[in-house]
This record gives structure tokens, C-alpha cells and sequence, in this order.
């Protein structure tokens, strides 16, 4: 046993050592692979930084609580007499200015993107004074906040990199007047940086909404007392509503998206591989045909069939490894933190996010690499350890 792997790492460093002397089929090979990984790893990404920008947008203490059977903001509607019962539920934290509850009203308005000029759906968010205490996570960045009454909005950082008039100073037009942005705001890159922020009292005019909202935001005493605060308003005669954590509601809307992106991702990248697998038979069975008579002697002086198979693979495997390596790294240096804006299918409305390229892309890549390579080598592998070798001998 300990003479067949010595044979096999014999051979296998003598093969990756003559790698360089079959430079264009190798160069051809590693780059395909590269490229395929790059694909892959690039489309990858997309779904991975939407996912991130809704997973960062829910916290576990924070239930959102919408009309029952509505499955989106969009689709719910709660009067002001529901809001107060559910601000006045046992259960909800509370500070000095009472209940952290924030009754919300979510419409769409459109605004030209800054890089096509096309016009794009942006939501547009009424809030109460609550909705600050109920996300602790947004910090106002540049200006200021809004006056309470007034016609001016505060603009989530995404949205304002992806939309004209959304800069500092800026104005937008809202119903059939124009509000002026006073104030810029992150929230930990989720998924209120691609909303603008005002007043919910200044906005049901402006839309005709009367004193209706769409939804209650409500940080709880304790993320372990969900099912009982949820149970408390479900079970209530006064209200009709649904309640889920705001942690699996952004989950849920990052379902669809992220699994079209990863399907076609994972499609296009297994179309390339076939070309890549192509390309690195093309190469192995070059580097045996280059080697015939080497082999042959090999095996004359007693090296095993099984060495020689794995002499081949180990080629492979590092073209591919190498390949990947290059592709992997490409992915990382173009994609990461490239932001862009895309649809949310669920609201209608876009989302601003920055690609992802997470270690375990990177890994992913390199496997799929390292796959294609093995699949590429099998099969010359195997006819140069059947190869005969007295035949072989007399090629020259």
C-alpha cells in the first residue's frame, strides 16, 4: 500500500510539474473554468445581498401586525380605532411617551432611477413619532429629521444612490405637491434604506387615506412572549388581524426573489460547466497523447494502472483548482458590494442592495470548480492506464 502511494505522488508532481509545457490547451481549460466560477459565483451573490438586506431589516423582540389574511403591507388595512387597541395589548415594551407601537402607512410612488432615468416604484412610508423607538437600528447620516406636520421626508441611504431628487436638499413630488428631503438615514443595510420616511398624519391626506393605516410595527417586552402577545390579539373580538414576527415577514418576501435568482444562477452556470467540462477533456486528453510513450514506460517498469488514473485526475484537479482560485477572486474583486436595485414581487417595490460574495460562494465555486475538473479528467484518465504498452512503446 505504502509503494502505490508512493507512485501515485510520484507521478502526480511529475504531471503538475509538465502542466506549463501544453500551455494553450491548459491556459484554455483554466480560463473556462475561471470564467464559469466567476458566473456562478457573480449571479450568486445577487440573491445572497438581497437576502442580507432582508434579513438585517427584522428584529426577533418586533411583531408587525396586519389586517387578517393580508400577506403584505399592501394588501392590509387597519382603522385608527384598531391601531389603539393593539398599542394598549399587554405584551408591547413601553418608554416614557408610552407603548413602543408605530401605526404605518405604505404607499408606492415613482421616481426616475439615477442610472437609466426610467421611472421605478419607491415606497414611501407614513410613520408615527413610536417608529424610531420601535427601530433601534436607524441612525439619521446627513441633515435632519422631519418636522412633525410638515411636507418633508427623510430618505433611506439606498434610495438615495438609486433615485434622482432624493439627495439632500432635493424635493419630490407627492400627490400634487412637492416635499422636501431633509435628512438621509441608515438602518443597518436592510431594507428600510431603500424607503423614504414622513409623517403618516401629513400623508393619509395627501393619498386620500383618511385615518386609516396599513400596519402596527411593536417592539415586545420579550421575543420569548410572542406567541402569548400573538395570541392575546388573535383571540381579541375587537380586531380582525394577523400577527408574525418581523424577522420571518422579511424572510418570507425574500423567498421568491432569492430562489428565482439562485435557480437561474445555478442554470447558467451548469450550461457553462458543460462547455468547461468540454474544455478540460480537450486538455487531459492532450496531455496523454503528448505522453504516450512516457506512460507506456512508466508502466513497464511497473507503475500500476490505478497510479497512472490518478496521476491524470491530480493534473486535472489542479488545473481546475487553479482555474477556480482565478474565478473565485475575479467574483470577489467585481461583485462585492456592487449595489444595485431590484424588484421585491411582494410590495411591488424596489430594494436597494449590495452584492454578497460570502466565504461560502467562494467555496462553492471552487468545489463546482474542482467537480468539473475530476468530470474533465475521468475519462482520459482511464485510457491512459489501459493503454497498451507495447503499442505505446512504438509511437514516436
Amino acid at each position: 500500500m505504502f509503494g502505490w502511494f508512493s507512485q501515485v505522488f510520484a507521478l502526480t508532481a511529475f504531471s503538475v510539474q509538465t502542466i506549463w509545457q501544453r500551455k494553450g490547451s491548459t491556459a484554455a481549460a483554466l480560463f473556462g473554468i475561471a470564467g464559469v466560477v466567476a458566473v456562478l459565483v457573480g449571479v450568486l451573490s445577487i440573491a445572497e445581498g438581497f437576502r442580507r438586506a432582508m434579513s438585517a431589516s427584522g428584529m426577533p423582540d418586533t411583531a408587525l401586525i396586519l389586517r387578517s389574511g393580508a400577506d403584505t403591507e399592501m394588501m392590509s388595512g387597519l382603522s385608527r380605532e384598531t391601531t389603539r387597541i393593539i398599542a394598549d395589548t399587554e405584551g408591547i415594551a413601553r418608554d416614557g411617551d408610552g407603548a413602543l407601537a408605530s401605526a404605518e402607512l405604505f404607499v408606492i410612488i415613482n421616481l426616475p432611477k439615477r442610472s437609466t432615468g426610467t421611472d421605478a416604484n419607491v415606497p414611501l412610508r407614513g410613520i408615527e413619532p413610536t417608529a424610531f423607538g420601535v427601530r433601534s437600528d436607524v441612525e439619521l447620516v446627513k441633515g435632519r429629521p422631519f418636522e412633525w406636520g410638515k411636507n418633508e421626508v427623510i430618505v433611506g441611504v439606498g434610495a438615495e444612490r438609486e433615485f434622482r431628487g432624493l439627495e439632500l436638499g432635493g424635493s419630490i413630488p407627492v400627490g400634487r405637491e412637492r416635499w422636501n428631503v431633509v435628512g438621509i438615514f441608515s438602518a443597518n443595510g436592510g431594507i428600510g434604506e431603500s424607503e423614504i420616511w414622513t409623517d403618516a398624519g401629513v400623508l393619509q391626506p395627501a393619498y386620500r387615506r383618511g385615518s386609516s393605516f396599513q400596519a402596527v410595527y411593536a417592539k415586545l417586552e420579550n421575543p420569548d412572549a410572542f406567541q402569548t402577545f400573538k395570541d392575546r390579539l388573535t383571540t381579541d373580538p375587537r380586531v380582525n388581524v394577523k400577527v408574525v414576527r418581523q424577522t420571518e415577514y422579511y424572510q418570507a418576501q425574500s423567498t421568491a426573489v432569492t430562489q428565482l435568482i439562485t435557480g437561474l444562477g445555478t442554470l447558467i452556470a451548469g450550461l457553462m460547466g458543460i462547455g468547461a467540462v468540454f474544455g478540460a477533456l480537450n486538455t487531459m486528453y492532450s496531455a496523454v497523447s503528448s505522453r504516450t510513450r512516457e506512460i507506456a514506460t512508466l508502466r513497464a517498469l511497473g507503475f500500476g494502472g490505478g497510479a497512472i488514473v490518478f496521476s491524470v485526475l491530480g493534473e486535472a484537479l489542479v488545473i481546475a483548482l487553479v482555474g477556480g482560485a482565478l474565478g473565485a477572486g475575479a467574483a470577489y474583486l467585481a461583485f462585492d458590494g456592487f449595489r444595485t436595485a431590484t424588484m421585491n414581487w411582494q410590495s411591488f417595490s424596489q430594494v436597494a442592495f449590495a452584492f454578497d460574495v460570502t466565504p461560502a460562494l467562494l467555496l462553492r465555486g471552487i468545489f463546482y470548480a474542482a467537480l468539473i475538473g475530476l468530470v474533465g479528467g475521468l475519462f482520459p484518465a482511464i485510457r491512459a492506464a489501459r493503454m497498451p504498452i507495447a503499442s505505446a512503446l512504438r509511437e514516436s
